[in-house]
This record gives C-alpha cells, sequence and structure tokens, in this order.
C-alpha cells in the first residue's frame, strides 16, 4: 500500500499532466528548460517507461532502472531510477547535473536523433523475490527524434513498456 506522501505525489504528478493537456498553448514564446517550474518538469521525463510482471500480472515495483545515452552531444551520460508500485519511471536521476529534458532540448533541430538504452535489472529483482530468472537484465534500445522541449515542433513523449517474467520479455513502442 503507498504511503500518504507517494499517493499525494501520484495523484500532484496525473493532475499537472491532465493541466497540461488542457491547458491552451497560447504563448507563442518557447519554454526554457532552465526556468521552467520545478512543478511542471517533475510531471515526467520525455523518455519514460513501464514494467508489468507477466509472471503475477502486476506491475513490477522496486525494479531498478538504468537510463543511458548512446549517441549525441552528452554521450554516456547516466540515469537512474526505480520503479513506482505502478512499475513506472516518470523522472530520472541524473548521475552528473545534466537531466534528460537539457540534454534533449539542447539539441541542434527538431529532426536531430540520438540513441537510447534502457536496461532494467531483472536477475537480481526477481532473485530477491526467490524466483529463478533467465535474464541477468533485460535492455531495450532506441531512437529518440526530437529536441524534447514540449509544445514545439519535433516534440515527442518516448515510453518504453516492457512486459517481463522469468523466461521472457516483450516492449514495443508506448505513448
Amino acid at each position: 500500500m503507498d504511503s500518504p506522501q507517494n499517493q499525494t505525489n501520484r495523484i500532484a504528478n496525473r493532475l499537472a499532466l491532465y493541466q497540461h493537456q488542457i491547458s491552451p498553448h497560447s504563448s507563442p514564446t518557447k519554454p526554457n528548460p532552465t526556468t521552467t517550474p520545478k512543478s511542471i518538469m517533475a510531471a515526467r521525463d520525455p523518455i519514460t517507461c513501464h514494467c508489468l510482471n507477466t509472471l503475477t500480472g502486476t506491475p513490477a515495483a522496486n525494479l531498478p532502472v538504468t537510463l543511458t545515452l548512446l549517441s549525441g552531444p552528452a554521450s554516456g551520460a547516466t540515469f537512474h531510477a526505480t520503479t513506482n508500485p505502478d512499475g513506472r519511471v516518470a523522472n530520472w536521476k541524473p548521475v552528473a547535473d545534466e537531466t534528460v529534458p537539457a540534454i534533449l532540448a539542447g539539441l541542434e533541430t527538431a529532426e536531430t536523433k540520438t540513441n537510447w538504452s534502457v536496461r532494467f535489472e531483472v536477475g537480481p529483482w526477481y532473485e530477491a523475490q526467490g524466483i529463478e530468472s533467465f535474464w541477468p537484465e533485460v535492455e531495450v534500445k532506441f531512437t529518440v527524434k526530437g529536441r524534447g522541449r514540449e509544445g514545439e515542433e519535433g516534440w515527442r513523449h518516448y515510453h518504453v513498456p516492457v512486459l517481463l517474467g522469468p523466461w521472457n520479455y516483450s516492449t514495443y513502442r508506448g505513448s
């Protein structure tokens, strides 16, 4: 069961997403990632993931996940997270000072492509539950196109869902 603080955070993040979806984008100015209020940026990063445990039919909660930029100006940038009770990662903790939105916002054009990897630490996670797993880790590599400045031309949200079992996994481009 979620703590009251976790429930409050989840509700606040959902409300921020809904508010953003229904509010008109009437401002002709471009958002500046360095001056965007933290409450808006906390809603979700441009790259998110979701993991469902097909063995139990439940979200894969508390699963360590690593996001790595494989190509681009900040190649090698690494971010960590642990899936929430719904098996989701909406925001990444940077190893250095750079954030996912800042890296994508700093790209030269809306057509720029970068390659990323999201790695789920499956083996230790299943082992902690007393379940044998064939996979020590599951890594999904994908290409992101665009700058990552929400509301601008070329912006896309990239969601990487994984259906995970101890003997199999599948993935697809989510929304």
